[in-house]
């Protein structure tokens, strides 16, 4: 009777006291599963409609306080609310344009002005190329931003129309509105896409992991519960003005698949454990939850948190990730603790099978793989935590090649008509002839002035003629080099400081080249103060949940190192295995907000099994057993988490593709190198200093 007596006496304090009672108990399991059902029910209409809410144009994504996003305040007394976004039209022969491609053009531009499509404005005169081989015309498309389906409707049909019979004429729709439309394209349906491709793949690990026709699924059900909750729960937060787009959106699926999966694996490798103590499943379930409930609700936390610091960052997108993968995270913990668990006594035992965990039976993890690797490690502890933190910072050297200047552009995997163009384009005309920048002054009769003073700037093609309206005057500036272009945004800065050093003048440069240098000055100054901020918060946690000073900043410089070998070895394979020529500016920080807080997880998970292991057979001992009994549950888990991460590379952009790469190669390294071979070998040769101040130790 002492595992029974031990289960059910002192079920917990508070709130973790009751949520295991009403997990775990007799009566309970099927209201919990009751409730679950009711809820997704009632929520997933509202999820239905989270795309609606989405926003995937790059200027929704900058701050407020941004020149660029000043200067598209100030137009709407131009062009209203929703300010034209333009289409360009580009038509080129290599050889040459002939007198029926002239004739095509003016007939496709007349087709163009007929089509009565909502969004599309009158387009403007044909422009010829100086070299004779191309020419191009600009259609207005006027789209809310709160409706993508009508920039995306405008620029189809202008496709449509243009592309027909073109008798080997290379004709493209480029310019701000076609990049955008690309870029909606894309991410319409990406939530379904991932779906089913997380889910195909965690089902397909799941059941290699558990080798059982039936135990799979329940962790499947569960996190599908969760995600259905999830997708309302995103639409209530878009509409009190929380910034979500189809990566934000992306990114939180595959989170609380991965999370959730991870929290299953741990619940049910200790309540299986359990089974062979208690005969009543009742109790072994109770006994799981409050013996592994403590590091999943700490990890889950230091996830949420970690994510949480996400909403100090300026641009929009990346602090709109943080409440909606905090909210993801939370709903795979509930769905772990709640609903799996009933579902588990439910069924009972039986689900384990062919390979029940009968009552009595001995564990055989002691003889596993991992308690011999302990065995292995602690009798050269020190000499293996040093060469493998060196490896590892040796793999971190590919940071010297990093180069975080992918450009929109530069983002699509495979063939974009709106990057063909732009290449069509820039072969005829100035390169920035697709996307001007504007320049907004206020008061208007200053006008004159600002615009000679953006005369002396260089790398500018052509200056357009002012317009005024309400006290506030604008003109457009065609850039030489292309609008990603590092000349470009060179100059985007140098008109910024001229146009700024003239008094009473107000004076804003916006438009696309100066939407990305906007967003890129944003993102450093984002990592320059979240990576801090995140470091104390998971220091902070660690400290609360082991009670020590010292192995807190072990357990962060070895996540850290981690992270840097992650990040060094994946700029490498961009570059040299993919052919990327580089990465987004706001990658880094991603990757360090998910891998520095996934990386602590599966720390949290094994030190606190050996701190509970240490009060009984001292650190040494304790380590050697908790990595015997975590190491095979915690191996699948990153296994999972690496592969659910992977599935973004299913997508044809290059952001996507990289944060799934990095973090699962991350998560990857942290679980088979960090966690089972430089943790165990740090803690056994540190001893019990490592908890100072605290003493779990009892002997040894």
């Amino acid at each position: 009777m002492g595992p029974r007596g031990r289960a059910t006496s002192g079920g917990g304090r508070g709130g973790f006291g009751a949520l295991i009672s009403f997990a775990a108990g007799r009566r309970t399991k099927w209201l919990v599963l009751a409730v679950w059902v009711i809820v997704a029910g009632i929520t997933g209409p509202f999820g239905g409609r989270l795309p609606s809410v989405e926003k995937n144009d790059q200027s929704s994504f900058l701050p407020a306080s941004a020149q660029s996003t000043q200067a598209l305040e100030l137009q709407k007394r131009f062009f209203g609310k929703n300010q034209p976004i333009p289409a360009v039209v580009v038509f080129r022969r290599a050889d040459g344009l002939t007198r029926s491609d002239y004739r095509k053009v003016t007939q496709d531009r007349q087709a163009v002005a007929k089509l009565g499509t909502r969004g599309i404005g009158a387009p403007s005169p044909p422009v010829p190329s100086r070299d004779g081989k191309a020419l191009l015309f600009t259609v207005p498309v006027k789209a809310s931003s709160d409706d993508p389906s009508v920039l995306q409707n405008a620029v189809s049909a202008i496709r449509r129309t243009v592309e027909k019979d073109t008798g080997g004429l290379a004709v493209a729709v480029t310019g701000p509105a076609g990049f955008t439309s690309d870029l909606v394209e894309v991410f319409g349906g990406i939530d379904t896409k991932l779906l089913f491709a997380t889910a195909l793949v965690v089902a397909a690990l799941l059941l290699l992991t558990y080798r059982s026709p039936f135990l799979w699924l329940l962790p499947l059900v569960s996190v599908g519960l969760a995600e259905g909750v999830s997708q309302a729960v995103y639409y209530g937060l878009a509409g009190a003005g929380v910034t979500i787009s189809g990566q934000t959106a992306g990114l939180a699926t595959v989170l609380l698949f991965g999370a959730g999966t991870d929290y299953a694996l741990l619940l049910v490798a200790r309540y299986r454990e359990e089974l062979r103590r208690h005969e009543d499943r009742h109790e072994a379930m109770a006994y799981a939850l409050r013996q592994a409930g403590p590091a999943i609700l700490a990890s889950a936390g230091t996830v949420t948190i970690g994510l949480l610091c996400l909403l100090a960052s300026e641009l929009n997108n990346n602090r709109g990730l943080g409440p909606v993968g905090a909210a993801a995270v939370l709903l795979a913990l509930l769905a772990m603790l709640t609903a799996l668990p009933a579902l588990l006594l439910v069924l009972g035992r039986g689900v384990f099978w062919p390979y029940v965990p009968r009552y009595g039976t001995p564990s055989r993890e002691e003889a596993g793989v991992f308690f011999r690797l302990g065995r292995t490690i602690s009798a050269r502890k020190r000499f293996v935590w040093v060469t493998t933190a060196v490896v590892l910072a040796i793999l971190a050297f590919g940071l010297v090649r990093l180069d975080t200047g992918l450009t929109p552009q530069q983002g699509f995997r495979g063939k974009v008509d709106s990057v063909e163009g732009q290449k069509l384009l820039a072969k005829s005309y100035p390169a920035g002839a697709s996307a001007p920048a504007t320049v907004v002054v206020r008061p208007a009769d200053r006008a004159r002035e600002v615009r000679e003073a953006a005369r002396k700037v260089g790398d500018i093609s052509r200056i357009g003629p002012i317009e005024k309206r309400g006290g506030v005057a604008r003109f457009d500036v065609t850039l030489a080099s292309g609008p990603y272009s590092q000349k470009s945004f060179g100059a985007v800065k140098e008109l910024r400081e001229k146009l700024g050093k003239i008094n009473g003048v107000e004076a804003y440069v916006g438009g696309t080249t100066a939407q990305q240098l906007d967003t890129r000055q944003a993102a450093a100054r984002d990592s320059e103060v979240i990576v801090p901020l995140v470091l104390l918060v998971v220091l902070v946690i660690l400290g609360l949940l082991l009670r020590s000073v010292v192995a807190p900043v072990i357990l962060i410089a070895t996540v850290i190192l981690s992270f840097a070998a992650a990040l060094g070895v994946s700029v490498v394979v961009f570059e040299s295995l993919f052919g990327f020529p580089g990465i987004d500016p706001s990658l880094p920080l991603l990757a360090f907000v998910f891998l520095v807080a996934l990386g602590v997880d599966y720390n949290i998970f094994l030190v606190a099994r050996a701190r509970e292991e240490a009060g009984r057979h001292g650190t040494r001992e304790g380590m050697l057993r908790a990595l015997a009994v975590t190491g095979g549950v915690i191996t699948s888990a990153g296994i999972v988490l690496a592969a659910t991460f992977s599935v973004l590379g299913v997508l044809p952009l290059v952001v996507l593709t990289e944060i799934g790469f990095i973090v699962a190669f991350g998560v990857l390294l942290d679980t088979l190198v960090v966690r089972s071979v430089l943790v165990p070998a740090i803690v056994m040769d540190a001893g019990k200093r490592f908890w100072w101040p605290s003493k779990p130790e009892k002997s040894g």
